[in-house]
């Protein structure tokens, strides 16, 4: 997933440096959880690339608006499924 925060310019830093730490704070719980799995920043833009194991869709939405910046960010899913490559043999 892609996700791309459009905080307003003028958005007060009493209000920004908050919003960012809580954040950073969801994010590490939700590296925890095991439902964060990877995550790279987009250099030169509040934004980042972003790999997440989630049940369905609805897992998805519902981590998502967990985030303090959902109001706003951009984000772009992309479902993903198992390459064959990627699939271990059976035992037998």
């Amino acid at each position: 997933m892609s996700i791309e925060v459009r905080l307003p310019p003028d958005m007060p830093a009493e209000m920004r440096e908050p919003l960012l730490e809580a954040e950073a704070a969801r994010g590490r719980e939700l590296i925890a959880a095991g439902k964060l799995v990877r995550i790279w920043r987009v250099p030169g833009r509040i934004a980042n690339m972003s790999l997440y194991r989630c049940a369905d869709a609805d897992e998805v939405h519902q981590l998502l608006s967990s985030l303090p910046l959902f109001p706003w960010f951009d984000a772009h899913v992309q479902a993903l499924a198992t390459h064959p490559l990627e699939r271990r043999p059976t035992a037998g």
